[in-house]
């Protein structure tokens, strides 16, 4: 792979946007390489969680704007977009906790990715934009279902008509991050939490982040039919019986939320 590296250790996987040279823009080659890496690392069970980053200084600046400018074609367009939905599927679906580690920028197609992640860890200089209005294109990279549902309808408008710069601490307050740190400490706090939620059941944390996906689309009675569903599932799992038997002998819990 050339535009992205991945490796693995003591469970957590972490995948590189690398292309620094370019503020880790998304090309099409970035594209393909990002899908793969993605299945390969749904497929790899040792794998109990994911820290999303980018090389350099900047998570991602969104689509390669050179490629743009030279010309692309309805076609290529939308095979190109077809390109960017299995990334994105990829991601939304991924059944294990996804930590993006943001630090420089984030604007458009990177804005998106980030928002694609379980939580976001953001840097004192970071910012965030959706710059798509500016030079006439639509949001991409599935902004316009996650944004809205991050920070409610009125607020998405804004933030995609006026195209404006989200600095690290007014996304904190918007609720579009978790946490807010100085640049060395965003990918090490990335990790630590990624480490703390690998901890965790890998078949509860799958069926609550499947539910917490559905909320929004499902009725009161059919949400609670999947919860009953999902619940009888994870009864019986050897997670559950472990843990509560820590509980019956006051024994601390395998998982432990880390403080920041």
């Amino acid at each position: 792979m050339t535009t992205i590296k991945v490796s693995v250790e003591r469970g957590v996987a972490t995948l590189v946007l690398d292309n620094p040279a370019r503020k880790n823009a998304i090309s099409s080659a970035m594209l393909r390489e990002l899908d793969d890496a993605l299945q390969a690392l749904r497929r790899d069970e040792s794998v109990r969680a994911l820290v999303l980053t980018g090389a350099g200084s900047d998570f991602c600046a969104g689509g390669d704007v050179s490629s743009m400018h030279s010309g692309i074609d309805a076609v290529t367009t939308r095979a190109r977009m077809v390109d960017s939905h299995r990334v994105i599927r990829a991601l939304a679906d991924f059944d294990r906790p996804v930590i993006a580690a943001v630090d420089g920028v984030a604007y458009g197609a990177g804005f998106g990715l980030a928002l694609l992640a379980d939580f976001v860890v953001a840097s004192e200089r970071t910012r965030f934009c959706l710059a798509f209005s500016r030079i006439g294109l639509v949001p991409d990279f599935g902004v316009a279902y996650t944004l809205p549902r991050m920070v409610g309808m009125q607020r998405a408008r804004e933030l995609i008509y006026s195209a404006r710069e989200v600095s690290g601490a007014e996304a904190l307050d918007l609720g579009l991050v978790l946490e807010v740190h100085p640049p060395e400490r965003v990918a090490p706090r990335a990790r630590e939490l990624a480490e703390a939620l690998a901890s965790l059941s890998p078949d509860g944390f799958a069926m609550t982040k499947r539910l917490l996906a559905r909320t929004l689309e499902l009725d009161l009675a059919s949400l609670l039919d999947a919860e009953a569903n999902a619940q009888a599932v994870a009864m019986t799992t050897p997670y559950l019986r472990d843990a509560t038997g820590r509980f019956m002998r006051k024994e601390a819990l395998a998982f432990q939320w880390p403080k920041p």
